[in-house]
């Protein structure tokens, strides 16, 4: 395995988080319990968001050997290894075991890539046959706040209704135009993402796509209900 890194989207989704963090830093109490991962890639991005946060912990699962070496050495070069700790494994074994996921939110940039098999340029990036397996198996684990990449070619619309049927609410979400990077601009990815949104089952332009880091919560305490919102945000890359 290879650790995958893309400077705007780690960017967006480190922006994102901080900003969501923030804006509900008393409802997501992420002072007290801290936030967990989903997936560590490289840790820039976050190692950055657990600086600008003091008080934030972050505790995270990733199943690439290469990625959680380098994360380490990342998170340690930014001098926040005493609050942002990376563990190898499989995140949802452990939030399936006893005592886990002590944490009230989760945090995740998961795989979305859409294709029809893993045999891709970087398998590590499929994200099943619409692209949002990860984020729907995430949904289903039972955190009260969720907040996740939603790309425009990856069947949204799938995932924001599987989210309202689970509970959730979109509390609030950034949304970004990305271009076409060299794992979805490959002709089979390029193809079937093509089939998907002609199908009805996302968005997306001849150059780019949509992602929206997006908040969702079954706190009925968290005001918001923008799931229609972040559908139409994401119907741009059209």
């Amino acid at each position: 395995m290879t650790c995958f890194s893309s400077t705007d989207e780690s960017a967006h989704y480190g922006f994102s988080v901080c900003m969501l963090l923030s804006q509900y830093r008393d409802q997501l109490g992420w002072v007290e319990e801290g936030v967990d991962e989903l997936g560590t890639g490289d840790a820039t991005a976050i190692s950055d968001v657990v600086r600008a946060l003091p008080g934030l912990r972050v505790r995270s699962y990733d199943i690439s050997a290469p990625s959680v070496a380098q994360a380490r050495a990342n998170i340690a070069a930014r001098g926040v290894a005493d609050r942002y700790t990376v563990e190898l494994g499989d995140f949802f074994d452990q939030a399936d075991s006893a005592g886990g996921r002590p944490a009230r939110t989760v945090i995740a940039n998961p795989p979305y890539i859409p294709a029809p098999d893993r045999d891709i340029l970087m398998p590590e990036l499929w994200g099943g046959v619409r692209g949002n397996d990860l984020v729907l198996q995430l949904l289903k684990v039972g955190y009260t706040d969720v907040i996740t990449a939603v790309a425009s070619y990856s069947d949204p619309e799938t995932t924001v209704r599987t989210a309202e049927e689970l509970g959730y609410r979109v509390a609030n979400f950034l949304a970004m135009g990305l271009d076409y990077g060299p794992y979805s601009s490959e002709p089979k990815v390029r193809e079937h993402i093509h089939r998907l949104c002609a199908d009805g089952h996302g968005w997306a332009g001849d150059d780019g796509y949509m992602v929206a880091i997006a908040l969702f919560t079954r706190d009925q305490a968290l005001p918001g209900d923008r799931g229609d919102q972040l559908l139409c945000s994401l119907q741009i890359a059209a």
